[in-house]
């Protein structure tokens, strides 16, 4: 497949790093030399200086013949007048658009993406992604990571073990003896900056993080193993009234369990349209960091603080005052994934990565054939692939053990018609059946192989 990804930014870099590794022909255009200079010597793609939207760059870059253009540039209007181009004058099978600015995304006003008007296929909206990844994560506030699969039927858990967790140093087989009616299954171990798929002999220890598929009806059995409880959180303060901490307050006003949000923001125009757009959140106008204020916002009584600014330091800082401060749950966003060390030291419960969540969301629409979703786990370093088994499949009428599986890959969860099946080595794969692979990086081709997806197909 010929794909042209238009911004070498974080988004772009990693996009490009996915669709190379899997051979295919990857172009990517940024006005920024050396961004394109440093894409072009790390990864095994092509790199054209220029703007994205000007048919001539595009023309350099292979347009006439490209399947698929991803328009990633931080100004939305350049991504949009990007599509039309590829549309009117390359004619671009299918074209994806990363779009910020609230107004283009209203509902109302989807008719304007239809073929005849401004062709795109796909529309990306990172803040709104964030925003549903932050109501995910205090959707389940024991856990680091979380993704949903398999149409909300199972979970992906990312559970940070402590001292006191009741299942350190059992070997993982032996916990599935013990819980034979739990439906979960520890698919990836991160420890000492490595992150692993376990055998059933592993061990875990304090310190680890993991990655656990569960079924739905089982994750709050799954905390508890794990030494972790679940608390709904009833009084909630967001740092940071931008696109996704107004989308988060909405989504927490609208909610079925009426929590009670205050919001902070330092920017007073924008602390007003937050005013102007929330019904029942407090709205504060003031610096996140300030203790004055966190005090004034009674933090101290806050089940969780959500720090959402557009700078990590502040999110990071403010997260660990917070939680100085007697909060007993604070996430932060995070762009910058290196930073997410200091989230022990600091004693910050849980992270959102907003470039794995756009990454995620944008890979899930250029994936095709049978793969039905992917999520990215940490900095890439691991995907969770939800896929489904052809009749034509290498997998289709052989057990899990028959099957030659690359080494860093984990089949989490089964799913045969309705029902969730713990997978087991001699579970059956059948024409129709769902699976949620874990698959470390370097392994995810070779698990795309299995399920013989091509990758050209639309």
């Amino acid at each position: 497949m010929k794909v042209i990804i238009c911004g070498a930014g974080q988004v772009g870099w990693q996009i490009a790093r996915h669709l190379s590794r899997e051979n295919n022909d990857v172009t990517v255009v940024d006005k920024d030399e050396a961004l394109i200079r440093r894409i072009s010597e790390t990864l095994d793609v092509n790199g054209v200086t220029g703007f994205a939207s000007y048919p001539d760059v595009l023309e350099r870059a292979g347009a006439r013949d490209a399947d698929m253009i991803i328009a990633a540039t931080f100004a939305d209007e350049v991504n949009m007048v990007t599509c039309q181009v590829a549309h009117s004058v390359f004619d671009i099978p299918r074209k994806i658009a990363r779009l910020r600015a609230q107004s283009y995304l209203d509902a109302i006003y989807s008719d304007l993406y239809r073929q005849d008007h401004m062709p795109i296929d796909v529309v990306i909206s990172p803040e709104r992604e964030v925003a549903e990844a932050a109501m995910r994560r205090l959707a389940v506030p024991a856990a680091f990571d979380t993704e949903s699969f398999l149409d909300g039927a199972a979970d992906l858990l990312g559970i940070s073990l402590s001292e006191d967790c009741p299942v350190l140093d059992t070997p993982l087989r032996q916990l599935t003896e013990l819980f034979s009616t739990l439906s979960a299954v520890v698919v990836g171990v991160q420890r000492g900056g490595r992150l692993f798929v376990p055998e059933p002999s592993d061990q875990l220890f304090a310190g680890d993080q993991i990655y656990v598929i569960a079924a739905n009806e089982d994750v709050n059995r799954t905390l508890e193993i794990f030494g972790k409880t679940q608390e709904k959180g009833e009084r909630a303060i967001v740092i940071g009234g931008g696109n996704v901490g107004l989308a988060v307050a909405q989504k927490l006003e609208q909610g079925e369990n009426r929590v009670r949000v205050k919001l902070i923001e330092l920017n007073r125009d924008i602390a007003e349209t937050a005013a102007d757009a929330l019904e029942r959140t407090i709205v504060l106008h003031g610096d996140g960091l300030d203790m004055e204020l966190l005090e004034e916002a009674n933090i101290a009584k806050a089940d969780v603080v959500l720090a959402v600014t557009d700078d990590d330091k502040t999110n990071l800082l403010s997260c660990a005052r917070a939680k100085a401060m007697g909060c007993p749950l604070v996430i932060a966003l995070v762009n910058d994934p290196s930073l997410a060390s200091l989230m022990g030291p600091l004693g910050i419960d849980a992270y959102i990565n907003p470039r794995s969540t756009t990454v995620s969301s944008i890979l899930r629409h250029i994936r095709h054939g049978r793969i039905r979703a992917v999520y990215s786990v940490g900095d890439g370093e691991a995907e969770v692939i939800e896929a489904q088994v052809m009749g034509t499949s290498a997998l289709s009428g052989k057990t899990i053990r028959e099957i030659d599986w690359p080494e860093g890959s984990k089949v989490g969860a089964v799913q045969k018609g309705k029902s969730l099946v713990v997978p087991r080595g001699d579970t059956k794969l059948e024409e129709g059946d769902s699976l949620i692979v874990f698959a470390l990086s370097a392994d995810v081709p070779g698990v795309e192989k299995l399920f013989q997806v091509s990758l050209d197909f639309f």
